[in-house]
């Protein structure tokens, strides 16, 4: 089965036995190794994933930390040498939790598992990676800009504009907001009279509101069903 992930972990041999078992055992493509979980978060940014394998012990951020900022569809199978943590690990989009030292028989069993649930959510899978152009162009004052639609975390209506964000700048495009949402599918999604999102930027949402990067968004009544479908999902 053609799946994507990475492996985040700061020990050198458990990444390198993980590259291993995944090379003899499966077609996965690996598309990095991450030694701690700020390089992995930048990664993520630009690449995202089918799943991570993710440590829970690291330095600066543990793997439990790290996996409150991941967008909500990222899977993750965590690697980890502590038992105690198994309980909890299933509050995030958990598929499998493997215990260190993995012997083959229980990454193969790890293969099962992680084919069989994204064989049994294909259909979601197909809608999120529907296809078309992954990009659109923008007029900006006077210049016609190229924006990937990965890179977008939201727009914001404003008046007779629409200010769209993405992590690195914001452009302010004459549009109404109901145009821009006509034109768009899954991943995004409206949420507010004032706001369209990418739920892959999403981190977290409490009290009727959702966090992108440093934004709170709310969450209107209107939009709140249609919006909790969608999150829905992908919730354990």
């Amino acid at each position: 089965m053609n799946l994507s992930c990475i492996i985040i972990d700061d020990e050198p041999d458990a990444v390198s036995l993980l590259e291993l078992l995944i090379k003899q055992s499966t077609t996965w493509e690996l598309k990095a190794r991450c030694y701690n979980a700020l390089e992995a978060l930048e990664f993520l940014k630009k690449n995202p994933v089918d799943f991570i394998f993710l440590d829970i012990n690291m330095p600066q951020l543990t793997g439990m930390e790290l996996a409150t900022l991941l967008p909500p569809r990222t899977k993750i199978v965590f690697t980890t040498a502590y038992s105690e943590y198994a309980a909890e690990s299933y509050t995030f989009q958990t598929v499998d939790y493997l215990l260190k030292p993995i012997t083959l028989k229980r990454f193969l069993s790890a293969v099962q598992k992680i084919e069989a649930y994204f064989l049994n959510h294909e259909p979601e899978k197909a809608l999120h990676q529907a296809s078309g152009p992954d990009y659109f162009f923008v007029k900006s004052g006077k210049v016609l800009r190229k924006i990937r639609l990965r890179d977008i975390q939201y727009f914001e209506g404003e008046k007779d504009y629409v200010r769209l964000v993405t992590g690195e700048e914001q452009l302010l495009i004459y549009h109404r907001l109901k145009d821009i949402e006509e034109q768009l599918k899954l991943p995004f999604i409206r949420v507010h009279n004032s706001y369209i999102i990418n739920y892959d930027h999403l981190f977290k949402m409490e009290d009727n509101h959702i966090y992108i990067a440093d934004k709170r968004i709310p969450v209107s009544e209107k939009f709140r069903d249609r919006f909790m479908e969608v999150i829905n999902r992908n919730k354990f």
